[in-house]
C-alpha cells in the first residue's frame, strides 16, 4: 500500500518586535521576504522636524511592550483573515529618545500579489496606530514637550 502524501500547513514566520536599538530596512526586508513573494511592501515611519508647524528637536518613544506584542500578533492574524495569500507580516517599533530622520517604525508584508500586500501593509500600520499602547513624547524646539498616544496621531 502507498502511504498517503502528507498534507502541510503554510508555514508562517512573523516577526514582532520593540527595541531601543535602531532598525534596520535591509534587516526587515530580509525578515519578509519568502520565495513564493511576489512582492514586499514596506513601510518606514521616521522622525520628522515639525508636527502641525511647530519645530520638533526628537521624539522619545515608550510602550507596554508584552501588549504592544500581542497587538502586532494580533494585526497578523487579522491580516490573513482578509489576505489569505500574506506569508510574512514583520512589525518593529522603536523605544528611547529618536533624534530628526531616525525610523521609528517599520512593517514590511510579504505576498504573492503587490496589491493584496500594499493594502495588508497599510492596514498594519493603520490598526498598529490605534491600537498599540506606543506613545511619544515631542520634544520641540522651544525645550517644551508633550506626551501623547500615537493612536491620537492623525492617519498620514
Amino acid at each position: 500500500m502507498t502511504p498517503l502524501p502528507k498534507i502541510t500547513e503554510k508555514q508562517t514566520v512573523d516577526s514582532f518586535s520593540i527595541t531601543i536599538a535602531p532598525l534596520s530596512l535591509s534587516e526587515l526586508y530580509a525578515l519578509a521576504e519568502d520565495p513564493a513573494n511576489g512582492a514586499v511592501v514596506m513601510m518606514s515611519g521616521t522622525v520628522r522636524n515639525q508636527t502641525d508647524g511647530k519645530p520638533v528637536v526628537a521624539l522619545e518613544y515608550q510602550a507596554y511592550e508584552p501588549m504592544a506584542l500581542r497587538v502586532f500578533s494580533s494585526i497578523a492574524a487579522q491580516i490573513r483573515a482578509s489576505w489569505s495569500d500574506v506569508n510574512r507580516v514583520v512589525i518593529h517599533h522603536r523605544i528611547g529618545r529618536l533624534k530628526i530622520g531616525e525610523i521609528s517604525v517599520l512593517v514590511a508584508v510579504g505576498c504573492p500579489h503587490r496589491s493584496e500586500a500594499f493594502a495588508a501593509c497599510k492596514y498594519a500600520i493603520d490598526t498598529l496606530k490605534h491600537n498599540a499602547p506606543i506613545w511619544k513624547k515631542e520634544h520641540w524646539d522651544d525645550g517644551s514637550s508633550s506626551w501623547v498616544s500615537i493612536g491620537a496621531c492623525e492617519q498620514s
